[in-house]
């Protein structure tokens, strides 16, 4: 498939966000079970010392690559499976090894951006954690450590290096699995499409950031009126869910308008296929 780099509006970030929400609202129950799946399968590889963390790691760029089809999947009006984490392996033998080395590059390039920190930080964040776990829930030496600790400043650090780490390969797996690239082209045109249309990005990324904090802060103070803190857990975390699984969907959309045929105005409406 032949893709073109094109630029498109800043307030096309609205429009990423809004698809990706309303490709969500067609299918919620099998993708918010796809991250379901990914967040358990990455808590069950936590239990794998090194390896496992490794392992999650490599397989970013095809868990965003796999939500970029199920949300075209969806425009199909099909219900994606599990297969969608698959498929983008299953094409021609040298994509598949582009697919795997991208996923092995983004884990040393992350492993790097974290090494930088801890040594632009002094260990900082580190000996924060190690006071917090030594504090054992004691909350008047947790609130000295936020007091005293550079754990504000670490964390930013960490960050502003995983976002800008995030830029090559955001559009790379994708470029590899429709435009056959190799790994270190579809980074360079990754780079190239972000930065085009970076007003468009940057608008996204605030819409997104809003909206989780705006749910997080209406559910907790409507908890706190109405007396269920204690159940706050259970009532966020499936809407943050939902909300990472639109944000997942919104892939696709920042794809096809960088590089496609742009994204639509308006979505077509869901048919119904036979079964």
């Amino acid at each position: 498939m032949i893709l073109h780099l094109q630029s498109v509006p800043p307030r096309n970030g609205l429009l990423w966000v809004r698809h990706g929400l309303k490709v969500l609202q067609r299918k919620p129950i099998a993708l918010i079970g796809l991250f379901a799946t990914v967040m358990l399968a990455s808590a069950v590889l936590q239990f794998v010392p090194l390896l496992g963390q490794l392992l999650v790691m490599s397989a970013l760029p095809l868990v965003s690559l796999a939500f970029m089809l199920a949300a075209h999947q969806v425009l199909q009006s099909h219900t994606p499976t599990a297969a969608v984490f698959l498929q983008p392996l299953q094409l021609t033998k040298e994509r598949r090894r582009a697919q795997i080395g991208l996923g092995l590059l983004y884990t040393v390039t992350t492993i790097l951006a974290m090494l930088l920190a801890h040594w632009l930080d002094g260990g900082a964040l580190v000996r924060a954690m190690e006071q917090v776990a030594n504090a054992k829930g004691d909350p008047q030496a947790l609130e000295l450590i936020a007091a005293q600790s550079d754990i504000g400043p670490s964390v930013a650090l960490r960050v502003t290096l995983l976002a800008l780490l995030s830029i090559p390969f955001w559009h790379a797996p994708a470029l590899i699995h429709w435009g056959g690239q190799g790994v270190m082209q579809a980074l360079f045109s990754s780079t190239l499409g972000v930065w085009r249309n970076k007003g468009a990005f940057a608008l996204s990324g605030l819409v997104w950031a809003a909206l989780s904090f705006g749910v997080m802060m209406s559910i907790t103070l409507l908890c706190l009126v109405l007396g269920l803190v204690s159940a706050l857990p259970f009532i966020l975390l499936p809407l943050m869910m939902a909300l990472m699984t639109g944000f997942y969907c919104s892939l696709y959309f920042t794809f096809i308008d960088c590089f496609m045929f742009g994204a639509p105005r308006d979505l077509p409406e869901a048919t119904e296929t036979p079964t």
